[in-house]
């Protein structure tokens, strides 16, 4: 056994003690024995308050909870209305939304609204000046509810050394704003969070996927920095929504149903690779966005920060595991069982043939327009050696950056990322969309998001029009990254 097996297992243990300990490979195992689990409430459970006078259309109450992982792993974090994820929110495109949020822990807490255009005070981030729900203290959030598109909320608390805040808690939600264009083409509707629980400090990194000796690295310097890497943040324990895999109620489907799955990966630090054995997803949407070419893929490569909307054709009868790609996440809890009607044999976990992600597959072939300027973003890490953090530059230096990185109002703006570092990052500009226009060299267009994946030693270029006056963060999504030093705030001129 390993270090990094014996950590992942010792957590599990504690996390159980009291109640029995947790037999290796224990959520894995279980599922394959398609063992009966108690009744939960199911994946895509929700609720909509409705609007009452001058009351809030939704309350949020951020206040400890404990969440039952598995029979005998239960864990305490924090969370909204006593619930993981935290309920769905949805709602028209355009519509005003109050939402009250109620603090009842003992520090200032924010919630960032994800993907949305909304106004810097009411963004959820310090950094744009967006004011705090105080402790035992409540504020309310007023905006209009755009684009339309799977958008989340989330905290965006600074967490630093302390591995119980921010993302690393159970503060997420779904957030659902619904098209008058959508033709809801499908039978059934799932919402499937990805999250890692009780996370480390380890020597280890969590990524455990090897990069492609193929994958182009045009960032990558000639000279390799010999300075030993810092500290990262890893788990034990995984899982979809509240449950680890085989634990909860399985999805239950009809043959020849068409699924639509919103997936979102609400970690503080992994990007997952999810695949569906024996099926393949029909991508349709990115961050909330419709891509120009919808297209089959086995396998879904997402990011912290990152949805991915796709149709699966339930075309295969039996009982399957839908499941993160690495062995040791998938067997710690990050797959659900997916089964069809009167089939009770055991549930199958087959890998995927084919396992690469690109997202200009999902692009058109189509010229941009000439940018008004180009503004280029180097990002480098300084490691913190075995026993420090990591501590991360952009142009140089860490956050804040005075008066650097200017927008005018109306301005189309080409943003080239440059990745200088062995790890790969998923940057997030607040409050705009932008279009991916290359990764890694690779052309494309029509792809809008709010988050990309930049690999390791990679590059991208992403198109952005300045028509979100305030205060604009970008940062690394992943917790640690953003907390020591991966910041930018851009302002309008």
């Amino acid at each position: 056994m390993n270090r990094r097996e014996f950590v992942r297992l010792g957590w599990a243990t504690v996390i159980g003690a009291g109640a029995g300990k947790l037999r290796p490979a224990f959520a894995e195992s279980l599922a394959l024995r398609n063992v009966p689990a108690p009744p939960q409430h199911p994946p895509m459970a929700m609720s909509e308050p409705k609007v009452t006078g001058r009351s809030a259309d939704f309350t949020l109450r951020i206040a400890p909870t404990m969440v039952e992982l598995a029979p005998q792993v239960v864990i305490s974090t924090i969370g909204y209305n006593n619930k993981v994820p935290g309920p769905l929110m949805r709602m028209r495109e355009g519509q005003p939304v109050a939402v009250d949020v109620v603090n009842d822990t003992d520090v200032p807490e924010y919630v960032h609204w994800h993907g949305l255009f909304v106004p810097s005070e009411v963004d959820g981030a310090e950094e744009e000046g967006t004011p705090p729900v105080p402790p035992h203290g409540r504020r309310r959030y007023q905006f209009v509810a755009k684009p339309a598109g799977s958008r989340w909320y989330h905290s965006h608390t600074a967490a630093m050394m302390d591995l119980k805040r921010g993302a690393y808690t159970g503060q997420f939600g779904f957030f659902m704003i619904d098209s008058a264009n959508d033709p809801g083409l499908y039978d059934q509707e799932v919402f499937l969070a990805l999250r890692e629980w009780e996370p480390y400090l380890t020597t280890t990194d969590q990524d455990e996927s090897a990069a492609d000796p193929n994958d182009p690295m045009p960032e990558k310097p000639a000279t390799p920095d010999p300075r030993p890497n810092g500290l990262e943040v890893s788990a034990p324990l995984y899982s979809i929504n509240d449950k680890m895999l085989g634990a909860g109620d399985p999805l239950r489907v009809q043959s020849g149903q068409r699924m639509l799955m919103h997936l979102l990966n609400a970690s503080a630090s992994q990007i997952h690779r999810i695949a569906f054995s024996g099926h393949r997803f029909q991508v349709i949407a990115l961050d909330g966005n419709p891509v120009p070419a919808p297209q089959p893929v086995e396998v879904i490569e997402i990011a912290p920060g990152e949805r991915v909307d796709a149709i699966v054709e339930m075309n295969r009868p039996g009982v399957w595991i839908l499941g993160e790609l690495r062995d040791v996440a998938r067997r710690s809890g990050m797959g659900i069982v997916v089964e069809y009607a009167n089939q009770q044999q055991r549930a199958q976990w087959l890998p995927p043939q084919k396992a690469r992600w690109d997202y200009t597959i999902f692009g058109k072939t189509a010229p941009h327009p000439a940018p008004d300027q180009t503004i280029d973003m180097v990002f480098e890490k300084v490691p913190g050696g075995p026993h420090g953090i990591n501590h991360w530059l952009v142009n140089g230096k860490e956050y804040p950056h005075e008066q650097e990185f200017m927008f005018r109002q109306g301005g189309r703006y080409r943003l080239v990322f440059h990745n200088r570092n062995d790890d790969s990052h998923p940057l997030h500009m607040h409050r705009h969309l932008f279009e991916l226009v290359e990764l890694n060299g690779k052309p494309t267009a029509g792809i809008k998001k709010d988050t990309v994946i930049v690999p390791a030693f990679g590059r991208a270029t992403v198109d952005l029009v300045a028509d979100q006056p305030g205060l604009s963060l970008f940062h690394c999504h992943i917790q640690q990254h953003m907390d020591f030093g991966f910041m930018a705030l851009f302002r309008y001129a």
